[in-house]
């Protein structure tokens, strides 16, 4: 799992009131103005966008393809609903990007992440990355699959 630096992250937001942004790469959207822009949006562009936990991802499903980046947030570490959002993107709609975590997102919370399918994390400002580096070395195996690997499995039967 990949730790985003936010002073180093080559994804950049556009003004939360800036409704149809201007055409560029490596832009991360909100639902709102994704669904202003898709239309007419370059296939092929790096697109990222920004999905509230309260969101049912069924609703970005067949924009899976497109999508380079999918950001999902915890506003709040004790409410796990990103978890499941990052399942079934990963199982269910076959999101093959970069899957992130953003908000209250604390170290102990590192190695659920990365069994969820999330690829990276932008840890919340007072926790440690040496910390986090460790955190994911705790557990060596698993006795269940992650949904990598359940990925993996499902398309190997379906072969």
């Amino acid at each position: 799992m990949r730790l985003v630096d936010p002073h180093h992250d080559r994804w950049h937001a556009p003004a939360a009131e800036e409704a149809a942004p201007a055409v560029r790469g490596h832009l991360l959207l909100t639902l709102e103005q994704w669904s202003a822009v898709r239309a007419h949006w370059p296939v092929g562009l790096p697109t990222g966008i920004v999905v509230p936990n309260t969101a049912d991802v069924a609703t970005i499903a067949h924009d899976v393809p497109r999508l380079a980046l999918v950001v999902l947030q915890f506003p709040k570490w004790t409410d796990g609903r990103a978890y499941s959002q990052a399942r079934l993107l990963r199982t269910r709609h076959r999101f093959t990007g970069e899957l992130r975590a953003a908000g209250d997102v604390l170290v102990d919370m590192l190695p659920l992440l990365s069994r969820t399918g999330f690829d990276a994390a932008r840890l919340r400002d007072d926790q440690d990355a040496g910390a986090a580096a460790a955190a994911l070395g705790f557990f060596a195996a698993h006795y269940q699959a992650d949904a990598r690997a359940a990925m993996t499995l499902e398309r190997l039967e379906a072969a």
